[in-house]
Parts: structure tokens; sequence; C-alpha cells
């Protein structure tokens, strides 16, 4: 059986290029026996038609719930997540596009429209190679540090740092350890294909540090170079942080958006932390002593969640003033799954416009824990008066939300 929803006069089966502006035409296999589809409830054409917003087509079946979305605007089509693929057929047939939790969004451009194919159909994902899944705006993070080169007690830390990574679960990464050939270096290691080796936040026995948020964009550029070997890069240098963000500032259009944080700790030449975002000031900048939160928009922008955790932050690391760095820890790490919503947050939702909007109740919390999407890692960082570090990592095992492991490693800074 066939179904199909066009603008109202309806076009012959091989007329598809000819569709005017905002029509879709969807139709129902069996088309290709071998690999099977899931039927469709047909949309309303009024609600298709010169239709720029979502519009809604409930799939039968097995549920739509991974945490990918696509942009297909302008020549691209917004989805959300899904466990099958919306495959474009006929002539100039193009990649299969994702389909995401019975919606199906951004129809309107007429750039989009006019390369239009004949039909669509959703498949199941195991039946074809796996895509690779991200959000329109790339992986999230949230970061909070209190920065003091020169503490006044004995017991009090140079630098306290808790950073949460949020990511697709099923994305193939390593727990941080120090680097097979280059055992000065500590991080976690991404592992996605054509990303190996990059990284989101690490530190090295000579005291330099970075870590990695990405800006919630509403869409992304492909071909943009990977913005975790910007982390590994500096890790692996002796530039100075102030000048490698220099470096890089002049090379930020090469990358879709991101914020990232360097510092060089010194006990001997005394510490600095810099930040630079390119989405932000030209320059980087050198920061003054104090407490900073960074989540995806630039420093110490106000996001709700982001001034809740950094409230929470700060609390925990007074009351840990008094107590063992192993407590301090587990209190901060306490902070980092906090999964209380920080709503509304119109701050949020200007930046990442419709697209952060499915996600919106779980992405505005500390903790973000979504189905298929969330956060992954916990990090805290303890760099004591004397230059003793403390690195405690607690990561998600496989893809399971309830299954977690903590490590810790110690060293002492070499400079």
């Amino acid at each position: 059986m066939v179904a199909r929803a066009t603008t109202p006069t309806h076009p012959p089966r091989d007329a598809g290029m000819a569709l005017k502006p905002g029509s879709v035409w969807w139709e129902h296999p069996p088309v290709n026996p071998k690999v099977g589809s899931v039927p469709f409830q047909t949309p309303e054409p009024e609600a298709i038609a010169n239709n720029p917003g979502p519009t809604r087509s409930q799939a039968s079946g097995e549920c739509l719930t991974s945490a990918q979305e696509r942009v297909y605007r302008d020549g691209r089509v917004s989805g959300q997540p899904t466990h099958g693929l919306l495959v474009q057929r006929g002539s100039g047939c193009r990649e299969p596009v994702p389909f995401g939790q019975g919606s199906f969004a951004g129809l309107g451009g007429s750039s989009v429209v006019c390369h239009l194919l004949n039909s669509f159909f959703l498949l199941p994902q195991t039946s074809l190679p796996r895509v690779s899944q991200a959000t329109p705006w790339g992986p999230m993070c949230i970061i909070f540090f209190k920065f003091d080169p020169r503490p006044v007690s004995k017991n009090a830390y140079r630098l306290i740092l808790a950073a949460n990574r949020d990511e697709f679960y099923h994305r193939p990464s390593r727990a941080a350890d120090f680097w097979g050939n280059n055992n000065e270096v500590l991080s976690g290691l991404d592992m996605e294909e054509g990303k190996e080796g990059g990284t989101w936040l690490g530190i090295n026995t000579r005291g330099k540090l970075a870590a990695l948020t990405n800006y919630l964009q509403p869409r992304l550029d492909r071909d943009a170079r990977g913005r975790g070997e910007l982390v590994a890069q500096f890790l692996t240098s002796d530039v100075d942080s102030l000048s490698y963000l220099k470096k890089v500032s002049t090379e930020g259009h090469l990358y879709n958006g991101f914020n990232l944080i360097a510092a060089d700790l010194s006990t001997e030449k005394g510490d600095v932390i810099c930040y630079y975002g390119n989405r932000g000031e030209r320059e980087p900048v050198a920061l003054a002593p104090g407490t900073y939160g960074l989540s995806n928009a630039l420093l110490e922008t106000p996001w709700r969640k982001l001034c809740f955790g950094k409230r929470l932050f700060l609390e925990a690391v007074e009351r840990g003033q008094a107590l063992p760095k192993d407590a301090l820890a587990a209190q901060l790490l306490d902070v980092l799954n906090n999964e209380e919503a920080q709503l509304p947050d119109p701050a949020i939702e200007d930046q990442g416009r419709e697209y952060v909007q499915p996600i919106l109740s779980k992405y505005a919390a500390v903790c973000v824990r979504c189905p298929d999407y969330g956060t992954r890692t916990n990090t805290v960082i303890l760099v004591d008066a004397d230059g003793h570090v403390t690195f405690t990592e607690r990561s998600m095992l496989g893809t399971d939300p309830s299954c977690w492991e903590t490590s810790t490693h110690e060293f002492r800074l070499q400079s």
C-alpha cells in the first residue's frame, strides 16, 4: 500500500523534483525486501507545505529513541534521533538521513525542497552500516574550577577542577590513563574513527593542563577539524599556554565552536591559566585567580545550570577544606552527578534554538541523562601547594548508565 502527502495537487510518481517548496512525498514500501521498512502514519499535507517548523509523523513498530540529530536545512533536513535511517530514493539519491523520535522538521526552505526526492523510507539500522551520531552542536561538557596559584594555607589547593564529559554512549573512548608511548600525559582518549587520539581533558607531569567544551550551535560543519586535537596538541607541546592559544586563535575558523582552557602549572614559576573561545573575543586571555564555570557558551555565561552548579561546587570546596582529598573528591563527584534541571533558561533556548528543545529538560542539568546520550565521565583534579596532583575519574562502563568505575592517579609536578 502506498500513502503520500503532497501539496494539494498530487504530482505524478516520476515528478518528485517538481514538487513545490515545502512539499514532501511519503511512500510506504515494500520496496527493498532485503532491508525492509517501517510504515508511517501519513502526515497532513497542510502541516508540511511551506512550513519551516517541525512537523510530526509517528512511526509504528519499535520506538525511535537514540540521541542523534542531523541538520538538513538549506540542503539538509533536520530530524530527531533514531535507531533507523530515513533513506531518500530516486535519481540523484544521496546519503541516508537519520530520522528521529517520530518527528521530521526543517522542510520549508526552497533550497531544501527543490532537491527532495520522490520518497523516503525508514529502514532498520541493523540492516545498514552504522552512521556516526552527533547532536547538531556536538558533544557537551561542563567545567568548574577554582584557581589560587599562591594559597595561603599549606593545606589549600592551587587548583580544584571538576568536569563532566557528555557524549553518545556508543562513541568509543578510553578511560583516563598515561599514554603508552608518552607516559607523561594523562587523559582519556577519543577512539571515534577519524578522530582517534583526541581528548577533552588532560594533564601532563610537566604541569600542562587543557580542557575543552563545545559551543552550542544549531548547525555543525561536518568537514571541520576535530576539536579534540586541540587538547592533545597542547599536552605534547613545549609552547606556553598563552602562546599556544594565540596560535589556535588564528586557526579558530577551521573548527566548529569550542572553548579551550590551557594552563601551565609550575611550582617554581607560578601557575598561569588562559582561555580562548572561537565564538568570542579574537584574542585569548590570561585568567585572574578566582572561581570559574564553563559550559557550552563562552566562559562564565550565566546559564542557569552553570550558576547552579558553580554554587554547588563552591559549597563543596568550602566544606572540603578540612577534609581528606578523597572526601573532597567524593563531594565534587556528587556535584557533577546532580540531575536537577534548571528551567526555564531562555539563554540556552536562544543559543540552541529549536534544536535543543527535544532534550532541553535533560540538558539543562549539570548531569545530562538521555536514553542514548549523556554524562559519561566525571573528572576531579586537585593540585596542592606542593605540586602533588590527584586525578580522579569516574567513567561509565560500556553503554549502561547504571554501571560505573572510579580510578585515581597521583603524581608530583616536575616543574
